[in-house]
């Protein structure tokens, strides 16, 4: 699998998710109705900035009583000890009730962040809120927080999950803010943070159009013409 540099990834993760984006869809490697979550899953904490990292997945249950452990916490933790860095944990709740479900807390996202993740990404639950925001840069994306952990078992690892609509890989580069979730192609992503140089550019130069004085809808007409 491709990584990008250190000075790549810092590049990347200094950029808005929404620009990445606007990036990506020139390089037209997929639909521009592909590559992204839903409006459901929420950013935690949106002062972080972008959250950047290779995907580690797994799927897990908590809303079922007495359900044997699969891969468990230490197959988790020894897969994404091995990924690539920085790494995002990808959580699928396959449990019967999904809204109930809860896959990490503080002690889980300490664990992680020593291990190399940046965030968690999980269609169910999480919950110790404070003190995961309180470790400073490690990201939380999911639907909403649940106060109990149930009986968590994680199950498979390092399997192709989809969180939100966006099916997500082992492995696959994910950039998200407060804007939601997407994933960078890694065929392209060495040549994304260039192209959003050059969306800026044109962004800035169509917001200064519109802020001139005597703007028109013909003025726009023929700034499209040429754009």
């Amino acid at each position: 699998m491709p990584t990008l540099t250190p000075e790549q990834l810092a590049a990347l993760a200094a950029i808005d998710s929404p620009t990445v984006a606007n990036a990506i869809e020139r390089f037209m490697v997929r639909r521009r109705v592909d590559g992204y979550a839903d409006r459901d899953l929420r950013c935690a904490f949106p002062h972080y900035g972008s959250m950047l990292g290779y995907a580690v997945t797994c799927t897990a249950d908590s809303t079922t009583e007495g359900r044997p452990d699969g891969a468990g916490l230490i197959g988790l933790w020894a897969a994404l000890e091995a990924a690539p860095k920085p790494a995002v944990l990808v959580i699928k709740d396959v449990g019967p009730d999904p809204r109930k479900g809860c896959h990490m807390g503080e002690i889980m996202a300490t664990t992680a962040r020593v291990l190399g993740a940046v965030g968690c990404v999980s269609d169910a639950g999480l919950r110790d809120v404070k003190e995961v925001e309180a470790l400073g840069g490690f990201q939380y994306f999911c639907p909403g927080f649940v106060v109990s952990h149930g009986q968590p078992v994680i199950l498979d690892v390092n399997v192709p999950v989809e969180i939100h609509g966006l099916p997500i890989a082992p492995g696959t580069l994910l950039h998200g803010d407060v804007n939601g979730l997407l994933e960078i192609p890694l065929s392209i992503a060495a040549d994304v943070a260039a192209a959003c140089d050059a969306v800026r550019a044109e962004e800035r130069a169509l917001l200064d159009l519109i802020r001139t004085p005597g703007f028109s809808v013909e003025k726009l007409r023929q700034w499209k013409l040429t754009h």
